[in-house]
């Protein structure tokens, strides 16, 4: 290479970083306007749900913040749009909101067939059903004749008939659209038993006037991984929101979290903390993003670990440990493809 060549690269790359990459339209559309519109739930303690100032709290909620926070610096740059289960889809093939966080479970038929793609997995669940403690229900036949409470338009209406089927069994189902009417029915008698996923039983529990009058059945009838979902006409903009969460579970692989990201930002020898953290700016780059977007979302949310603990761990009220959602090197399914 020349001298004049060389500096002619070099200027170009200079001039690559100065000004952010042409992206696809999603990612276009959020810089232009400034505010990430993302998809939540209508309200479900842990996940997401305003607390007594309207601030949005929980795990999908500082999902939302993560990717605000890399894409525009600033993780309180998010609207979020409460959505029903009914309404989820609709909304993210309308264009209503960019990106759909919200307990969604990731299915082939989903992924394939309603113009959305499944970005990955956050959070590992299964189906289950709760049932007052004094009708001393130990198992699915003892549900049988009883009326269970369930969402419409959800993998969990599915999954309680298909469990009823094979037992050669019989239920009535009571659909209604927001979770938290079936909680209120369960409390007031209407139904015997609600079905979903138990993380959000233990959530809709935490919320009962006597939590402790109620039991969430051990078995579990289904494979239920949420995570974020995208439309499928832009590929830069899924490949953004997958490696946010990616970059969330790597951190905590790597024991960076929001208190040290900036030390370690700054001084840590570590070739992938480095990396991570955008001291070398070849991930930024490969995402059309700054080279501080993963620092920026760490340091707005924590790693996945602290996320976890934050919103629906042991210490919190809905009391979850980390089991199966444990970090691969602990005996759990969590798990980063590698960043480089």
């Amino acid at each position: 290479m020349t001298i004049r060549s060389a500096i002619v690269a070099t200027l170009a790359a200079c001039l690559a970083w100065a000004t952010p990459a042409a992206a696809g339209p999603t990612l276009d559309g959020v810089r232009q306007r400034g505010i990430l519109a993302c998809g939540v739930n209508v309200g479900v303690a842990g996940f997401s749900l305003p607390d007594s100032q309207g601030t949005w709290r929980g795990m999908d909620a500082d999902l939302c913040r993560a990717v605000a926070a890399a894409v525009l610096g600033d993780p309180g740059k998010v609207r979020f749009v409460p959505l029903t289960a009914v309404q989820r889809f609709t909304a993210l093939q309308a264009g209503e909101i960019d990106v759909l966080i919200r307990q969604t479970t990731l299915t082939m038929v989903r992924d394939t067939n309603l113009g959305m793609r499944m970005v990955g997995v956050n959070l590992y669940d299964g189906h289950g059903f709760m049932v007052r403690r004094d009708a001393n229900i130990r198992s699915l036949r003892d549900m049988d004749g009883m009326t269970i409470c369930l969402s419409p338009g959800t993998t969990n209406e599915l999954v309680t008939a298909d469990a009823f089927r094979a037992e050669n069994i019989t239920f009535r189902p009571v659909l209604q659209e927001r979770m938290q009417d079936n909680a209120s029915a369960l409390q007031a008698g209407r139904c015997d038993a609600i079905g979903t996923d138990a993380t959000q039983l233990a959530a809709l529990r935490s919320q009962f006037t006597r939590p402790q009058d109620f039991v969430i059945l051990d078995q579990r009838f289904s494979k239920e991984p949420y995570g974020p979902v995208v439309r499928r006409d832009d590929q830069e903009w899924f490949d953004v929101i997958r490696w946010v969460l990616f970059g969330l579970i790597e951190a905590e692989e790597l024991g960076v979290t929001s208190q040290n990201a900036e030390q370690l930002r700054a001084s840590s020898p570590n070739p992938a903390i480095r990396r991570l953290l955008g001291a070398v700016p070849d991930l930024g780059q490969a995402v059309k993003l700054q080279p501080s977007w993963l620092f920026d979302a760490i340091r707005a949310v924590g790693n996945y670990g602290e996320l976890y603990e934050r919103t629906i761990g042991p210490n919190t009220p809905i009391g979850l440990p980390r089991g199966i959602n444990d970090l691969w090197t602990r005996g759990g399914l969590i798990y980063a493809w590698p960043l480089r």
